[in-house]
């Protein structure tokens, strides 16, 4: 089957399925396994932030592969001055390791106007320090704010909590995503974990032969402009999340599903740090 690829606005692609390394660090040679495990079956983006302290083992992971490796990282909204963001990402690519960053985002709202750290992400990407830039948590209303700037409307995604609990940005802002193009990463797809174990995804799993996370997966990249970035800190559960790709929900699935997780009826704040 093949495979669908999610398109950034300067054209690169990559599969709707990456990996997150958020509370990563524990395991730190098994982890690094995981995520080379990864890159090999074309789980390629990988999301870190300064925030989390995994930037040095992500530039570890990806040093013998960056060329294929699609690095994401972010910004402290603390440190999201015009010179403060500057100064974050030379740390950034420091602890990476490497020259560039693949996408570089604002992490939440700070107190700094966006206008100040798009001016900056504009400026870092013309000087080749990032390929592209975006923001983390932002709603409709905020995201059409930074579309409004001098080149805002470069940016090239939106990070977002998303799971089967958390269903609130379908209501609009992935259905506005959609219309300007703008891919959404789903942090927390697996819902931490807690999912697994209800008795529908068990159900609809049983059905497919395959397990209630490559379910939940599927789900999630069920919408053609959603990546999913799981963390999985093994190569074994990296094996399992990559199987989600050849998953394919019916139209019962989907309903029993809604059934069971329903759909958001109204706007729902967003959820975020």
């Amino acid at each position: 089957m093949e495979k669908r690829l999610i398109t950034f606005p300067d054209g690169r692609q990559v599969c709707p399925l990456g990996q997150g390394t958020y509370q990563m660090g524990h395991r730190r040679g098994e982890e690094i396994k995981a995520l080379q495990r990864g890159i090999d079956l074309g789980l390629t983006l990988i999301d870190t932030a300064e925030m989390y302290g995994t930037e040095d083992l992500v530039g570890e992971a990806v040093r013998a592969c960056r060329d294929k490796a699609f690095i994401v990282s972010k910004v402290l909204p603390s440190n999201a001055s015009y010179e403060g963001t500057k100064r974050a990402c030379e740390r950034s690519l420091q602890r990476l390791g490497t020259d560039y960053i693949d996408l570089y985002l604002l992490h939440w709202i700070g107190r700094y106007p966006f206008a100040e750290t798009v001016r900056a992400l504009v400026e870092l990407q013309q000087e080749g320090k990032i390929l592209q830039w975006g923001m983390s948590n932002l709603d409709v209303a905020d995201m059409e704010h930074i579309l409004s700037l001098p080149h805002g409307t470069d940016c090239a995604a939106n990070q977002v909590l998303y799971n089967l609990k958390g269903r609130g940005i379908e209501y609009d802002l992935i259905p506005w995503s959609e219309a300007h193009r703008i891919p959404v990463m789903a942090y927390t797809p697996l819902g931490e974990g807690r999912l697994r174990n209800h008795k529908t995804l068990i159900e609809i799993a049983r059905k497919h032969h395959t397990t209630p996370t490559q379910i939940i997966l599927a789900w999630v990249m069920r919408t053609l402009n959603v990546i999913a970035i799981p963390k999985a800190g093994s190569v074994v559960h990296v094996e399992e999340n990559a199987q989600s790709l050849d998953i394919i929900l019916t139209e019962e699935d989907l309903r029993e599903i809604d059934a069971a997780f329903p759909p958001p009826t109204r706007k729902i704040r967003l959820a975020g740090w």
